[in-house]
């Protein structure tokens, strides 16, 4: 069936979408990917700061550099883009027209600006009372920091992450670290896709639209997880500790012979069948180590001579036996061979979507797999204001309405 037949679970769901750099494009592109139609919204001339974040860039095919910024594309395909400016009052005008005539809009402005174009939340709702509005920053609408404008690396650090990511202070390397990519962005984006489609059912059973409010702080803490919860059940904040696990071992980086590889053990049984794979079946019936509790009791006795053990045999040998035995475990992959990996592969893990520059742009697939309503990728990340003209004669508006505003310089 072409993507275009195929049935969608948010076929007929409009988003606009204000928002820019991250956290607000990883849920209008998530709304996106399951059906959702998503107006991207964008100043003319620059566009989505993320357009211009690069080295690295779209090649076109040639081989040049366009100007669309890798980091762009990863966020913002099944859209299409508007190129509005937002300062003159006909370009406010249009954004307030638009927003009569969707479901969801998703904005990331700083606390209060959006007051200043008569698109706040308490003025839209007034006017379209079945609106639902999620507003994304750095620290909600409320509270002492609500007017800072909030970046996920300040997030990561304000809101814990950092202080549990990175080696031990005590040795080599220790301090500090950031998550690779901005984890704090990505899961609040998450979080807000799911508390819109909540929304949206609220406002199927009752017509009744509503402002939800996403912090990128809020989201740090609650991803916490259970070292917030150990932190709260026990009074002591855990601490760094690299590779390791704070409640699990042995869970952890291992170094063979000739490399790498991680080893996941999570309950007594697997560690039992790693003992007899490593020819140390005295270890799952010594006290100090048959079971989790007192394996974390005694990280310290029982760790190095793990390490001393993996250290004698290949990688590989090790991988080969431990998988055959069920024991979690894996080998530590670059990007590049994690997605050529064949499991990667043979469930889709990059898709083709060719784009206006180049029949050879690639992007990392959704990994929503749906039986019934399955993702479709129907439109490439689009090129600034790619859409203008065709969105705004779908929203009503006359050939020579679009050209004045051409012309004065309100959209692009």
């Amino acid at each position: 069936m072409p993507s275009s037949q195929v049935p969608q679970a948010l076929s007929g769901v409009r988003v606009l979408d204000l928002s820019r750099v991250l956290a607000g494009p990883w849920c209008t592109q998530t709304l996106a990917d399951l059906g959702a139609d998503v107006i991207k919204i964008e100043r003319p001339g620059s566009g989505d700061d993320t357009r211009a974040w690069g080295p690295p860039y779209l090649k076109d095919a040639d081989g040049h550099d366009t100007t669309e910024a890798a980091y762009f594309l990863g966020a913002n395909r099944n859209k299409r883009s508007l190129a509005v400016d937002l300062s003159k009052p006909e370009g406010q005008a249009i954004v307030r027209k638009l927003a009569g005539q969707v479901d969801v809009l998703v904005e990331n402005f700083k606390v209060g600006d959006l007051a200043r174009y008569g698109l706040d939340a308490q003025s839209l709702l007034a006017e379209h009372p079945g609106l639902v509005i999620c507003s994304i920053t750095g620290f909600g609408q409320t509270g002492p920091y609500a007017e800072r404008a909030g970046y996920d690396y300040a997030v990561q650090g304000m809101g814990g992450l950092m202080s549990v990511t990175g080696e031990r202070d005590d040795l080599p390397g220790g301090g500090p670290q950031k998550v690779g990519v901005a984890v704090s962005d990505l899961f609040t984006g998450m979080y807000a896709t799911v508390a819109i489609l909540a929304a949206l059912r609220h406002r199927d059973a009752t017509g009744q639209g509503q402002l939800i409010d996403m912090a990128l702080l809020d989201t740090q803490l609650a991803m916490l997880a259970n070292l917030g919860s150990n932190y709260l059940c026990s009074g002591k904040a855990p601490g760094r500790m690299g590779n390791a696990h704070q409640n699990i071992v042995p869970y952890q980086v291992f170094e063979a012979s000739d490399g790498h590889l991680i080893l996941a053990v999570g309950n007594d049984r697997q560690f039992a069948k790693f003992c007899d794979i490593a020819g140390r079946p005295d270890w799952a019936t010594d006290p100090r180590f048959a079971t989790n509790s007192e394996r974390v009791r005694n990280r310290a006795v029982l760790v190095p001579q793990l390490e001393e053990a993996i250290r004698q045999r290949p990688r590989n040998d090790w991988l080969a036996a431990l998988e055959a035995a069920k024991v979690p475990c894996g080998s530590i992959n670059s990007i590049g061979e994690a997605l050529a990996d064949p499991q990667a592969q043979a469930r889709g893990a990059v898709v083709p979507m060719p784009h206006p520059l180049t029949p050879d742009l690639r992007l990392i697939a959704s990994p929503m797999k749906l039986s019934a309503t399955p993702v479709t990728y129907r439109h490439a990340p689009p090129l600034l204001g790619q859409h203008s003209d065709e969105l705004l004669r779908e929203a009503g508006c006359s050939a020579e309405e679009i050209t004045g505003w051409r012309n004065n310089g309100v959209i692009a």
